[in-house]
C-alpha cells in the first residue's frame, strides 16, 4: 500500500497548494492552463487507444457500459457527493464537480494505475505508483488552480480505488499477466479519457463517469469470445 499512500499524499498536497494559489492567477491564464491540460489528456487518450484490436467488442462495451452507468446513476451519485463536499470546502458548484470527476477519471483510469497496484499488491514493488504519484501531484496542482477544491477530494478517490486494487491484486494476477486484456482495457480507458478531454477543451460535456462500467465489461466480453472460439477436438470412435 506504500505506493497508493504516496500517490494519495501527492494529489492531496499538490491540489491544496494549487487551490490556495488559484485565486491569485488571472482567469484567462487559468483557462489557458486548463485547455493545455485538455490537449495533454487528449494525447494520452489517443496513445492508450492505439493498441486496440477488439474494436467491435469495445464499441459494444462502451455503449453497454454507458447504459448501465446511466441506469445506476453513477454520474449523478458522484455529483451528489461532490455537492456535499463542496458545501464543506467551498467553491463554485460547477467547477467543483468538474474538478472532482475530471481528475478522478484522469488519475484512476489507465494502465499505470492498474499495473502499479498489481505490482504493489503482488510483489511489494511501489516504484511505478510513486512515479505516477509524482506526475499526479503536478497535475493536481494545475487542475486545482483552475478548477478549485474539487480536486482536493480526488485524493480520497485515489486512496479508495488504488487501495482496493492493491488489496485485490492477488486474485487479479491472471489478468495482470494477460497482455491482450491489459491493452484492451487501457484502450477503453483511453476512450473515457477522451470524453474528459472534450470537456476540458469545452467542446462537449459528457457524463464520463457513466461509461466506467465498460472497463469491466470489455474484459468479460474478450474472455467469453475466447471461450467460444476454442477449436473443438473431434474424438473419433474406435
Amino acid at each position: 500500500m506504500k505506493g497508493t499512500l504516496y500517490n494519495t499524499a501527492t494529489v492531496l498536497v499538490g491540489s491544496v497548494i494549487g487551490w490556495r494559489l488559484g485565486n491569485s492567477v488571472p482567469v484567462q491564464y487559468q483557462q489557458m492552463a486548463l485547455h493545455g491540460l485538455g490537449l495533454l489528456t487528449a494525447g494520452m487518450a489517443i496513445r492508450m487507444f492505439l493498441p486496440a484490436k477488439q474494436i467491435v467488442l469495445m464499441a459494444a462495451a462502451i455503449a453497454l457500459g454507458g447504459v448501465i452507468g446511466e441506469l445506476l446513476g453513477i454520474q449523478h451519485a458522484i455529483g451528489t457527493f461532490s455537492e456535499w463536499a463542496r458545501i464543506h470546502l467551498g467553491g463554485e458548484s460547477g467547477k467543483f464537480n468538474e474538478g472532482l470527476i475530471t481528475t478522478s477519471v484522469l488519475f484512476c483510469v489507465g494502465p499505470m494505475t492498474l499495473i502499479g497496484c498489481l505490482e504493489d499488491g503482488i510483489e511489494g514493488k511501489s516504484e511505478l505508483l510513486m512515479l505516477k504519484g509524482t506526475m499526479d501531484g503536478v497535475g493536481a496542482f494545475f487542475f486545482a488552480a483552475a478548477l478549485g477544491a474539487g480536486v482536493v477530494v480526488t485524493s480520497a478517490v485515489v486512496l479508495v480505488v488504488q487501495g482496493s486494487l492493491t488489496l485485490l491484486a492477488r486474485p487479479m494476477r491472471r489478468f495482470a499477466e494477460d497482455r491482450e486484456l491489459l491493452d484492451e482495457s487501457a484502450a477503453i480507458g483511453g476512450l473515457i479519457l477522451m470524453g474528459t478531454a472534450l470537456g476540458l477543451l469545452e467542446i462537449k460535456s459528457l457524463p464520463t463517469a457513466n461509461y466506467l462500467p465498460g472497463l469491466f465489461i470489455l474484459p468479460l466480453m474478450i474472455l467469453a469470445k475466447r471461450k467460444f472460439e476454442r477449436p473443438r477436438v473431434d474424438v473419433q470412435a474406435p
